[in-house]
């Protein structure tokens, strides 16, 4: 076959940007009067990019990456070009194109990788596996795929063309375009890292992508408690005897307002976890569900009045029943009616631990034992520095200090 042109243009596809402003990164394979156009899977800022270099100005990370990818892309297209010239035989910019594309699709890619992780789980299920694992690992293989497919415009990718922004760019993906909290962004990161990990031991990649990533680490906010306002509108609200339900359900939101006493024990507590003390005062003792750890704390006239309001011979717990949806339901519905963004059970548990107990002076040492904590670090989350307390504190400070005087060396 006689050549008379064969030529290999790189361009930008600025009509293509994304979120970052980065646009992809194009190739055109004119073959004397043949032409077919094919994605590099690349990107950059329109910038940095040198058309007449077909590569990225700068000596950045990025820049460099890049223009080395680029490089093994051009060779890999005349490698394609050199081995269909050695057949003979006629072809075009068609068969080069497919020719060098093939030869990236020997290669083991990442969504190869993935599914070899997923399938290796699934057949470990119900015998040191759950199911709940594996739909978490397929959550995770469901928005990889959605990522490659919005950003590449391709279903998968081989593990030569992924670069270290790659692992960035799909946590921004995650939490800004899916909209999942930071937590969730770490397990799916973490199980990416896992697939690269199992490729390279298994001698599918040439290095092992992505190590030296580190995962990210959820900021510590100060879960939401009720000012006192908030509080007494909830308590002093008047609802009607035609909703008990909603009643109960605000009821119960204010036990555990007075006793810090999560959800998930204040349906199951019963009267055998009611102790006196040698003075005594009544004590609820019980075993928390989630950790088995133990919680005391000494009830408050107003639980005292909530556990005898629903006291009923015929059942062992010292409250009725209700679904963990009906009682979200329920205080929403509250919230609403109030004005309160974002009313759930839990701000009953912050709250005990800081209009009731911190706000009152009671040591951090003593709410952790309260709310059956298994480290303080936990209750200094919960049991927040309120207004209030900071400014009894400065006056006890003022006061303490008043004779103080100043002496300058």
């Amino acid at each position: 076959m006689e050549v008379s042109k064969f030529k290999v243009l790189l361009y930008l596809k600025k009509s293509g940007l994304d979120k970052q402003g980065k646009a992809p990164i194009m190739g055109r394979i004119t073959l004397n009067d043949t032409m077919s156009q094919f994605s590099c899977k690349l990107s950059c800022k329109p910038e940095l990019w040198n058309p007449r270099e077909s590569r990225l100005n700068g000596k950045s990370k990025e820049a460099v990456e890049t223009n080395e990818r680029i490089e093994k892309l051009l060779l890999a297209v005349n490698s394609a070009f050199d081995s269909l010239i050695a057949r003979q035989v006629d072809f075009s910019a068609t068969d080069v194109k497919e020719m060098f594309q093939g030869s990236v699709k020997t290669q083991m890619t990442l969504m190869d990788a993935v599914n070899k992780m997923c399938g290796d789980l699934e057949a470990r299920v119900g015998v040191d596996r759950k199911n709940g694992t594996l739909v978490k690992y397929n959550y995770m293989r469901q928005r990889l795929q959605e990522f490659i497919q919005a950003k590449y415009k391709t279903n998968d990718l081989a593990f030569g063309q992924l670069t270290d922004q790659f692992i960035y760019d799909f946590q921004d993906y995650v939490t800004d375009e899916v909209g999942n909290k930071i937590d969730t962004a770490k397990h799916y990161l973490a199980l990416l890292k896992k697939a690269c990990r199992m490729a390279f031991k298994e001698g599918n990649t040439d290095k092992q992508y992505f190590a030296h990533f580190k995962l990210p680490v959820r900021k510590c906010n100060t879960p939401k408690a009720l000012s006192r306002e908030q509080f007494e509108a909830i308590r002093d609200m008047e609802i009607g005897d035609n909703r008990p339900q909603h009643r109960y359900a605000r009821d119960l939101f204010l036990f555990a307002c007075y006793t810090g006493v999560p959800y998930g024990d204040a349906v199951t507590i019963t009267r055998e976890n009611l102790v006196r003390d040698k003075n005594g005062d009544l004590w609820l003792k019980y075993k928390r569900v989630k950790n088995q750890m133990q919680a005391a704390v000494k009830l408050l006239p107003e639980a005292l009045e909530l556990i005898e309001k629903y006291h009923d011979d015929n059942r062992e717990t010292l409250f009725p029943h209700m679904e963990c949806r009906a009682l979200m339901e329920h205080m929403r519905g509250i919230g609403i009616r109030l004005g309160i963004k974002g009313l759930r059970y839990h701000m009953g548990r912050h709250s005990f631990s800081t209009l009731i107990t911190l706000e009152e002076g009671v040591p951090i040492e003593t709410i952790s034992r309260m709310l059956g904590h298994t480290n303080i670090e936990t209750t200094q989350v919960y049991a927040k520095v309120t207004p209030q307390k900071l400014f009894d504190d400065m006056d006890k400070f003022i006061e303490a200090t008043k004779d103080m005087k100043l002496t300058l060396y």
